[in-house]
């Protein structure tokens, strides 16, 4: 009879692949993997069929985390402007917070192996910020710039914020701030 999965394993792999990916990349051995969670190797292949199925497994998880820290209290009903700095402020706060599993989703970002399941589960949490865009076009307020663009416009200035805060702390506040006014005036009309 097969030995039951246990979802705290489960939780030890997926943050040993947060903590190895976040030092090595996401070309680290699984070997790396188990070793920093303590589990023979191939304990790891009983929670996930491949490295690949891990990674998309993580990519998950790791955007569940930031909707939750990005969505929380969405204000649905301010301006889109209001709503668009809770997001930003929402991500930065995260991704300060959180640095290692930041650098882990911007790596999985654009790897190759990433599956269309994947990406629309990672996706679905933040189907409100697909209506703020839809609003701040409706009501022309952004650019006539792709949306895509104007969600990697975010990314950019969020990373560099973020880096500026880590380097800085003392500084934090005021590069959030002025990391938003930034990202506002990059994407909207004037």
């Amino acid at each position: 009879m097969a030995k039951p999965k246990s979802e705290d394993k489960r939780n030890a792999i997926l943050s040993a692949a947060i903590q190895v990916f976040a030092e090595r990349g996401l070309g680290a051995p699984t070997a790396a993997i188990t070793s920093v969670a303590g589990i023979a190797e191939g304990s790891l292949f009983t929670y996930f069929k491949t490295k690949d199925e891990l990674i998309n497994a993580l990519y998950r998880e790791l955007k569940l985390e930031l909707a939750d820290a990005m969505m929380s209290g969405f204000p649905r009903k301010q301006s889109v402007r209001h709503r668009l700095e809770h997001v930003w402020n929402g991500y930065v706060r995260w991704g300060i917070a959180n640095p290692d599993q930041q650098r882990v989703l911007k790596q999985i970002q654009v790897w190759g192996g990433l599956t269309e399941e994947s990406k629309q589960a990672g996706s679905a949490p933040f189907t409100e910020m697909q209506r703020m865009t839809e609003d701040a076009v409706t009501q022309r307020i952004y650019k006539e710039i792709p949306e895509t663009l104007i969600g990697a416009t975010l990314v950019a200035l969020a990373g560099m914020t973020m880096d500026f805060m880590a380097r800085e702390p003392e500084k934090a506040e005021m590069y959030q701030t002025a990391g938003f006014e930034m990202l506002w005036a990059a994407v909207t009309r004037r």
